[in-house]
């Protein structure tokens, strides 16, 4: 395997490290702020941060010459996939949103398969995931159906997510994208928050737990993710993504105190089994090129 597809995994790591902590974060601040106020917040808050981190206004002279259809798609998906998955969170245990979320970019995998041993690690990713949601939860009365729907929509955004994303980095203005979708999502969602719920908004004391949640789920795994997407296959990407319920769960444990059955410490391994697969296919296809289609 080269050294730019390991340092892309490791970046994917981090990436879903982040995001899951970040997750537990919110989830503790949709407790007193609605779904829509805390993923605004967010927004805002990241926006600024992916602006000077990136410099952003080197592209202003630039963007007539943009392809703002996939820029539009990419910021899109980011800004609804960000709103449906904190509305799930708000309704669901963090293990079976993250879930049902994760349908999304694992069909996308499965889309993108082009050899029948891939089907191996793809299918033990299922497994594990299988394994890691609480499904015995969705006959109890507190298990939300909207909740689930939520879920499943915040999975479809995310494959779209990625599908606009690998379309984005050719363009070649790299972190700069990460700034218009995020900025864009923003833009379109304060409106609409500043109707619902303006004084949720000008809670100043939530700031700077949102502005925490801002590092941890939108500056930091949004540009490793572009940063990765840039070297690693749309199957390995998807595959690759099969540990966010395993660190979900993880995160859970640590910071709310959700305990892991043995079934879902079995489903760890099913779910690291399948990454580790797909690693090493990815290191078959560097060193055999006839096999890349």
């Amino acid at each position: 395997m080269s050294n730019s597809s390991l340092i892309a995994i490791f970046a994917m790591l981090l990436s879903m490290m982040c995001y899951q902590i970040s997750a537990s974060f919110a989830k503790q601040l949709i407790a007193v702020l609605d779904p829509l106020t805390v993923t605004l917040l967010r927004l805002c808050f990241a926006s600024v941060l992916v602006i000077f981190m990136f410099r952003s206004w080197k592209i202003l002279s630039r963007l007539s010459d943009l392809k703002w259809r996939d820029l539009l798609g990419y910021s899109g998906a980011l800004g609804l996939m960000n709103v449906l998955f904190y509305m799930s969170l708000g309704k669901l245990p963090q293990g079976i949103a993250v879930g049902l979320e994760f349908i999304g970019p694992l069909g996308l995998a499965l889309l993108s398969i082009q050899q029948r041993r891939d089907y191996v690690w793809v299918l033990c990713a299922i497994l594990g995931i299988a394994l890691m949601v609480p499904w015995q939860q969705a006959a109890q009365a507190n298990f939300s159906l909207v909740g689930a729907a939520c879920a499943l929509g915040a999975g479809l955004c995310w494959a779209l997510y990625i599908y606009f994303g690998h379309k984005v980095v050719r363009q070649n203005i790299g972190m700069h994208a990460l700034s218009i979708a995020i900025c864009l999502s923003a833009l379109v969602l304060l409106p609409i928050g500043a109707v619902q719920h303006p004084d949720h908004l000008l809670q100043t004391q939530y700031w700077d737990k949102a502005l925490l949640i801002a590092i941890l789920a939108t500056a930091i795994p949004y540009a490793l993710d572009l940063f990765a997407l840039k070297r690693l296959t749309k199957l390995s990407y998807g595959t690759l993504s099969s540990l966010s319920p395993a660190l979900a769960a993880l995160a859970g444990l640590l910071l709310l105190n959700e305990k892991i059955s043995v079934l879902q410490w079995m489903a760890l391994g099913c779910i690291m089994l399948a990454s580790i697969g797909v690693s090493f296919r990815s290191q078959t296809d560097d060193t055999n090129p006839s096999t890349q289609g």
